[in-house]
């Protein structure tokens, strides 16, 4: 659902190439070389528009507002290598699963089906995101550090709707190339706070997905972290009108060897 116009896509990792040219000297000491992250935590709709397709035959929706934004369970866990100094890479797994019911206060065209109002529909949104990253250490000073890169992202997307016997469901597995950018602060002995992103714009859609966290060293190579992750995102193209917002509250251990 979140096809971004190639063209600038491929302008997006331009930027990123000129990056890697600044100065070697920004470079500093050897990184650990792996990293193993799990994070948990809920998150919460607050925006989720859905029209398919996208050609007036369809009822754009708000599916948040048809099931409600509360809380659902979440995670993630990442999975990094760096070697020769200042280069890594990163493996992302994100599964995103909603499954709700709710009553339709009009008639809901998706899919090619009509759903009927004042009718219970059940409802299933999934975003599961796999990304690799590759990242360039561009700073790491004594109490800084600063990565940027490009990630290549897998999208799994369902949206699906079922009253009685009538459902419709339509699927997207697709690619997304994003820019990275990440850093930590290290603002007093043994804590750190850190922001990390993917995003791109661009063309009929957009692709952002940000955290920001306070974490503290806890053991060898040991650290908790919590903090706030907002992703947001869609497409607006003939096949799909498909705008969702998440906020997310998260908890973090992470592993460095």
């Amino acid at each position: 659902m979140f096809d971004l116009l190639k063209a600038r896509s491929f302008h997006g990792m331009a930027l990123v190439a000129g990056a890697l040219l600044l100065p070697p000297g920004w470079a500093g000491a050897q990184e650990p070389s792996f990293t193993l992250e799990i994070e948990v935590g809920p998150a919460w709709q607050s925006r989720n528009d859905v029209e398919i397709p996208n050609d007036g035959t369809a009822t754009r929706f708000a599916l948040d507002g048809l099931v409600g934004g509360g809380a659902l369970p979440a995670g993630r866990v990442y999975l990094g290598w760096n070697w020769r100094e200042r280069h890594g890479v990163r493996l992302l797994v994100a599964p995103l699963t909603l499954r709700r019911s709710g009553i339709p206060d009009r008639e809901i065209r998706f899919a090619g089906t009509t759903f009927q109002a004042e009718t219970a529909v059940s409802a299933r949104y999934t975003f599961n995101s796999y990304r690799l990253s590759y990242r360039w250490l561009a700073r790491e000073g004594e109490r800084t550090t600063a990565w940027l890169g490009a990630t290549g992202k897998l999208r799994d997307a369902v949206v699906s709707l079922e009253q009685g016997e009538v459902t419709a469901r339509d699927d997207d597995l697709g690619f997304v190339p994003l820019l990275h950018l990440a850093g930590e602060w290290h603002f007093a002995p043994g804590w750190r706070g850190s922001f990390d992103a993917d995003a791109l714009a661009g063309g009929p859609g957009r692709a952002f997905d940000a955290t920001v966290r306070v974490g503290r060293a806890v053991g060898d190579g040991w650290h908790v972290s919590a903090g706030y992750r907002t992703v947001e995102g869609g497409a607006d193209v003939d096949a799909v009108y498909a705008f969702a917002w998440f906020n997310f509250l998260t908890l973090a251990v992470t592993k460095r060897w």
